[in-house]
């Protein structure tokens, strides 16, 4: 199939069928379409740190912060701005070009905005790229966000519209549009994906990234996250998505979004270093690193450099990106 030009009316049917095609022939468009936008062997590297953990009043059921499940979790509040500082540091030594701030609110106060707002000048300060996850923003709230210098906003539309209420009933999928809405009109970079893996059919996934591919502007990151399963979750004991579908769900994002970084998102301990591999040819752009992402296992560090020596690929600054 032809490349396209990039579009934003995709018909569910016409991303239906991008899921259905032969293995071999979507990764072929996939990764010819990274090639055209991106370098081929190069992956972006960034860290993720929760800087408030736990107590979230949503009802999201993979969720381990949720106050509605009990699943044994650690929680503490806003972390000090020392202690923040001191991690991206780490992030930055150990390679990691974008530091990653998730917090555990529906929405933050005005306080608190003004508290990220501190933490991402810091480390900005420190020369990495800034991203947060701090639930439903106002437009004044991310205005004062942009004003700091926040260069990515992540609010994830998680699923389809369909599937959505069976995930989460405290907040409704234009809630999250409005977000992301505010976000783009501060001027900051939107970074928005979702969950696959959470027992919905390959319909609402379709669904899932035509409704990020139709937005009126592209997100610049797109987080494809594989579900854990974590225990006391209502999620605990869904079954697994095989991975080839997982690769299939990259690919599908590359083909719809061009210009926009794919990103291999949480679960990648859930995927072999095969299927981890077969995701990168699919047009996966970016990972996390680090032990833990939030509240959930990820890689070891020097696991991903392994994966990242054995299949030639370098961090993308390292590679002229």
């Amino acid at each position: 199939m032809a490349w396209r030009n990039t579009r934003h009316d995709w018909a569910l049917d016409e991303v239906l069928a991008l899921f259905d095609r032969p293995f071999n022939d979507l990764l072929f468009e996939a990764q010819s379409v990274h090639r055209r936008h991106h370098a081929a062997n190069a992956v972006q590297i960034s860290t993720l740190l929760s800087i408030k953990t736990g107590g979230c009043p949503e009802d999201c059921k993979y969720c381990p912060q949720s106050v509605h499940y009990d699943t044994g979790l650690d929680t503490h509040n806003l972390l000090p701005a020392a202690d923040v500082a001191e991690a991206a540091r780490r992030a930055r030594d150990a390679g990691a070009t974008r530091f990653c701030m998730g917090a555990a609110w529906r929405s933050p106060t005005r306080s608190q905005t003004r508290q990220v707002a501190e933490l991402v000048r810091s480390v900005r300060g420190l020369g990495l790229e800034t991203c947060a996850t701090l639930g439903m923003l106002t437009a004044e709230q991310a205005d004062e966000l942009a004003a700091a210098g926040l260069d990515f906003y992540n609010h994830n539309l998680d699923t389809s519209p369909e599937f959505y209420g069976a995930i989460i009933t405290t907040r409704n999928y234009q809630d999250r549009l409005d977000t992301l809405g505010h976000v783009r009109a501060a001027g900051i970079k939107v970074c928005c994906g979702g969950i696959v893996g959470m027992g919905e059919s390959r319909r609402d996934r379709a669904g899932l990234l035509r409704q990020l591919a139709n937005l009126p502007a592209h997100p610049e990151s797109v987080p494809i996250n594989h579900l854990v399963r974590v225990a006391g979750t209502p999620l605990e004991d869904v079954a697994p998505l095989p991975p080839l579908e997982m690769v299939r769900c990259v690919a599908v994002a590359r083909i719809l979004m061009p210009c926009a970084v794919v990103r291999l998102s949480a679960g990648r301990t859930e995927l072999s270093t095969e299927a981890q591999a077969l995701c990168f040819f699919a047009g996966a752009g970016s990972i996390f690193c680090g032990d833990q992402l939030l509240t959930t296992p990820n890689p070891a560090f020097g696991d991903d450099m392994a994966l990242f020596d054995e299949l030639g690929i370098a961090p993308a600054e390292a590679a002229g990106r």
